[in-house]
């Protein structure tokens, strides 16, 4: 899981650094190819509300980094709870001799995507 994280958080460093490149391409192509357009609306003061939605799109990263650690622990120890659960199931079907009767379809499915689910943790 912690390439998982390095791996985010290249990939968010990369977007960043791809945000401050195509800031500072855009700012040098319109101050020498369009040095004054009076009707419309400057693009440079675009450019910088680009540097403001950047800048709100950082701290939301931030503020979702701590979001996401939480959802990953709570998700591990809903994992470990389901688990438990199972095998204390199997444990008191083997001490009652009680005969399993097979998996429905859907139970089957089921079973699938949490073993699936637990394995991707």
């Amino acid at each position: 899981m912690r390439r998982k994280q390095v791996l985010n958080y290249l990939q968010f460093q990369k977007a960043d650094s791809d945000l401050d490149y195509i800031q500072y391409r855009l700012e040098y192509e319109i101050k020498t190819n369009h040095p004054d357009t009076a009707s419309k609306k400057n693009p440079v003061t675009l450019l910088k509300e680009l540097s403001a939605v950047k800048s709100r799109y950082q701290t939301l990263h931030a503020r979702f980094k701590p979001i996401a650690a939480e959802q990953k622990e709570t998700k591990n120890r809903i994992c470990a709870t389901v688990n438990k659960t199972m095998i204390m199931i199997q444990e008191l079907q083997k001490q009652t001799d009680l005969e399993l009767s097979p998996l429905t379809k859907e139970e089957k499915t089921a079973t699938e995507q949490l073993k699936s689910f637990m394995s991707d943790l």
